[in-house]
């Protein structure tokens, strides 16, 4: 299994044979830039956790380019259907089967609304059963008690946390996330873009340490075999 960052929540799993483009910004990210060619990303499915436009911004142009079926909540599914986009799945709260596997579409607590103001519905995190390993998304979220159920559904192998705080957890409430989930390696997402996300990235990784966890920072266009 290869994962594959591209910069603030926008990330590429690679599993059985699929590819899974999660949250697609990288056009709008000065950080990426010369690090990632957006035209060259491949897709044949895009999770998409709310409708911000750091979560969305290359959704339609990825989308149309590579023909990936878009999985999101049903407002943020009508939003790209209205921009020509027609392979689509909407989805809320619950589960559903392709064909990497059983998809968990959860809540997050944050907030979504689209570039153009329209309602984006609820945010949400996506917990993957694949065919290689479990893996749990939780997108954009403060840390919160729901994230307890997700042992009950599946022995993760690895899960993706922002990191980066003001607009979500930080560290500090991303290892307390940890334990709920019970999963020890951690890999950092939604940090550095901003001036408000910016962090230390030696003192967030001691905190995963201390606790005997593993947290994964990595750099943008980097992949790593998982």
């Amino acid at each position: 299994m290869k994962f594959t960052f591209y910069g603030h929540s926008c990330f590429g799993v690679e599993t059985g044979g699929v590819k899974i483009l999660f949250d697609p910004f990288v056009t709008g990210n000065e950080l990426a830039k010369g690090k990632v060619d957006v035209d060259s990303i491949e897709a044949d499915y895009i999770l998409v956790s709310h409708g911000h436009g750091d979560h969305v911004g290359d959704l339609v142009s990825i989308a149309k380019r590579t023909g990936a079926k878009v999985i999101a909540a049903y407002e943020v599914i009508n939003w790209v259907q209205a921009q020509g986009v027609t392979n689509i799945h909407p989805i809320n709260f619950g589960s559903a089967h392709f064909d990497f596997g059983k998809l968990h579409f959860l809540p997050a607590w944050h907030s979504s609304a689209m570039p153009g103001g329209e309602y984006g519905g609820n945010p949400g995190g996506f917990l993957v059963h694949g065919k290689e390993a479990n893996f749990y998304y939780s997108g954009d979220t403060c840390l919160m008690m729901d994230m307890q159920l997700i042992p009950h559904y599946a022995k993760l192998d690895f899960a993706i946390l922002p990191v980066g705080g003001n607009f979500t957890m930080d560290a500090d409430d991303a290892v307390i996330a940890a334990d709920f989930i019970k999963c020890g390696k951690i890999i950092g997402v939604h940090f550095d873009t901003f001036g408000y996300i910016k962090i230390d990235h030696n003192k967030a990784r001691e905190i995963f340490n201390k606790t005997g966890k593993e947290l994964i920072l990595p750099e943008i266009g980097e992949t790593i075999t998982l």
